[in-house]
């Protein structure tokens, strides 16, 4: 491969070593922070990590209907998304592009 004259090839491959750096760091605080979702009014609520990992769930009695299960199971999931569509839109301010990375 030739580079053109003048090109400080050991000065390109310092700058890319320097965002590396700094895009791992970005991910290892992204994935150490976390988001919190709801659902039903706050009846549900989930907690997720930047990496995705659901850390939390709390539901209030209020939401448990022991006649309707389905709509409990539709608010945890309702929660969960939004926690994790939460984490996702804090990605992409700190990175663009980061989902396409892997987290």
């Amino acid at each position: 491969m030739m580079f053109p004259e003048g090109m400080d090839v050991n000065a390109l491959l310092e700058q890319a070593q320097q965002v590396q750096a700094r895009l791992q760091e970005a991910q290892r605080d992204l994935a150490a922070t976390s988001f919190t979702g709801t659902a039903g009014g706050e009846l549900v609520e989930a907690t997720v990590r930047g990496s995705g990992e659901l850390t939390g769930l709390a539901i209030s009695p209020e939401a448990i209907d022991p006649s309707d299960p389905e709509s409990l199971a539709d608010l945890v999931l309702a929660a969960v998304r939004d926690a994790t569509a939460k984490a996702s839109a804090a990605a992409q301010q700190v990175m663009p592009g980061l989902g396409q990375l892997g987290l």
